[in-house]
């Protein structure tokens, strides 16, 4: 069973461990006492900690209605689908998953840029040996000057929240920062991210490139050679992008050939789905080939082909074709 404990601040309910004497809201960040063991805490059905370690996910879909022409139409479907895929495939726990959606009637749950942060905070705390994260984002994304020197190209990337004309932007920085750093040994964090100029918007080090399915790729090191690199705190992190940096990620009709979904969030559940997923290698081979075989028609009535180059990048090294894809 899960149990639930409610902040003393703001109310929001957090899952609690059979271990933890308190917790910190992934809201308000207060720290609040667990119950007494002899009390009755709030309790849900479902598993919260599967043998091999917890799992948990921040799933955001952002359509921005309403903005004009910077309104998309798939975000919400690719969120919803990943939230599908995480809990019939991969067997995540409903209650260790947080969806934000533009569609949320929760206040808490609406992306903008101070929830996003939050809920990411959320995703990491109390990250433990065993434990695999998940954070998909569904998008717009964008690029702004550096001011640090750490982005070889000279511009951070960013993911763009639903209030981003007031709030701002989430740079590459703030969530390295946020996700990447604090990942201990032993735990896992994987992250999905379909939008635009997203190639390193994690500030990975080293960027996969799958060169066939015959097994050969290489991998390229970004680190700046002037600071010291932004890694973790012992853990694994993997990232898939929808393009690389001076790109931009498409929509198409995916799942029902009538509704929209992101191209590379569409490529990536198929591959998952038909089993053609057992590697990271396998994976990303087949999305790439999925994705260069989608066609869509211009404004004209012509018939063009999806450019943009899905990336796999990682703060260390592995061979893709040797290492089972999990989440």
């Amino acid at each position: 069973m899960v149990s639930f404990v409610k902040c003393s601040k703001c109310r929001a309910e957090s899952p609690i461990q059979p271990e933890a004497n308190a917790i910190r809201c992934g809201y308000c960040h207060t720290i609040t006492r667990v119950p007494d063991r002899g009390m009755t805490p709030h309790v849900r059905g479902g598993p919260i900690r599967p043998p091999c370690g917890r799992k948990k996910a921040v799933i955001c879909g952002i359509n921005y209605k309403g903005s004009g022409e910077n309104e998309l139409n798939g975000c919400i479907n690719d969120a919803k689908s990943m939230k599908n895929l995480l809990i019939n495939r991969f067997k995540f726990p409903e209650s260790n998953i947080m969806l934000l959606t533009d569609e949320e009637k929760d206040r808490r749950r609406v992306p903008t840029r101070d929830n996003i942060i939050k809920a990411m905070s959320w995703l990491v705390d109390g990250a433990r040996a065993g434990d695999s994260l998940v954070f998909h984002f569904a998008g717009h994304g964008t690029q702004e000057e550096d001011d640090d020197g750490d982005d070889a190209d000279g511009f951070d990337e960013a993911i763009c929240p639903l209030d981003v004309e007031t709030e701002g932007v989430i740079l590459d920085d703030e969530i390295n920062d946020i996700i990447v750093k604090p990942i201990p040994h032993g735990a896992k964090l994987t992250a999905i991210i379909d939008a635009c100029h997203s190639g390193t918007v994690l500030d990975l080090p080293f960027r996969c490139r799958i060169l066939n399915r015959r097994g050969q790729y290489v991998w390229k090191d970004h680190r700046p050679k002037s600071l010291e690199w932004k890694g973790t705190n012992g853990g694994e992190v993997i990232a898939i992008s929808g393009c690389a940096d001076h790109q931009t990620s498409a929509e198409i009709k995916g799942f029902s050939k009538v509704i929209d979904n992101g191209a590379m969030t569409y490529c990536f559940i198929q591959a998952v789905e038909k089993g053609q997923a057992t590697t990271y290698g396998n994976l990303f081979s087949t999305m790439k080939a999925s994705i260069r075989n989608i066609t869509q028609i211009d404004s004209q009535g012509n018939t063009t082909q999806l450019t943009q180059d899905l990336q796999l990048s990682s703060n260390e090294r592995f061979d893709p074709y040797a290492k089972p894809f999990s989440l």
